[in-house]
């Protein structure tokens, strides 16, 4: 038994850690023009927008821990909205860096995908995923998240253990074309809704009320960080 674990263990980091053979060209258009059916179109970036805040409310929680404050929950719910709580000092730089990390976050984890793909980690950023997903899932606070990470994880543990290299590959780099390219759309949707008036106590009003910067510059640099990962990723991305 202990023979078979000291075996068993060096395969499955080889397996971690290795490279994977990329995908064919026309992969990685199909994948790319994949991510965008379900980003343009309204009615099924309705749908698909739930994985966006997955990662947004995912950013928001991440940052918290990183920083020092205590996450004590976070909700997911089915018209595409989020919210998660942590509990700390109410201003400082801990709480300025929570605050814009949900906007960035889906960007910033597609710029990190591309970065393992265009190094071949298709495996090592499938478990990743999974990982990141199963701490979350730790931390919801309502049955409409619960269900929404069990699904995505479940997705990536099913495609890591029971699919091929060329349907693994397929699908790391749709995964990653869509946060690359539905990380842009939110700065957009919340500048439309300041511009009439409405989210008041977005995450930009609030990162203004904390540092007293404006909170269209705070906007802005949602849409700088969500701009640059599509064009470094996708150039990685196509690069492969």
């Amino acid at each position: 038994m202990d023979s078979l674990a000291a075996t068993a263990l060096p395969d499955l980091w080889d397996r971690l850690t290795g490279t994977q053979p990329d995908p064919g060209t026309w992969v990685v258009f199909a994948t790319v023009a994949a991510a965008l059916a379900v980003v343009v179109p309204h009615p099924l970036w309705r749908i698909s927008r739930n994985a966006i805040t997955i990662a947004h409310e995912g950013g928001h929680g991440l940052v918290a821990l990183l920083t020092g404050r205590q996450l004590t929950g976070i909700r997911l719910h089915s018209d595409t909205s989020g919210l998660t709580v942590s509990r700390g000092k109410p201003y400082g730089i801990g709480m300025i860096l929570t605050a814009a990390a949900g906007y960035t976050a889906p960007s910033l984890l597609g710029l990190g995908g591309a970065a393992l793909l265009a190094t071949g980690r298709i495996t090592l950023l499938l478990w990743a995923a999974t990982a990141l997903l199963v701490a979350m899932l730790v931390m919801i606070r309502n049955a409409y998240g619960v269900l929404t990470v069990v699904l995505a994880g479940g997705m990536f543990l099913l495609v890591s253990w029971l699919a091929g290299p060329q349907v693994q590959a397929a699908f790391a780099y749709a995964v990653v074309w869509f946060l690359l390219l539905g990380g842009v759309r939110p700065p957009f949707e919340l500048q439309a809704k300041r511009s009439r008036g409405g989210a008041g106590d977005s995450d930009a009003d609030q990162l203004s009320r904390l540092t007293h910067v404006p909170a269209g510059l705070w906007l802005f640099l949602f849409h700088a960080v969500s701009l640059c990962s599509l064009i470094g990723g996708g150039r990685w991305l196509l690069e492969g």
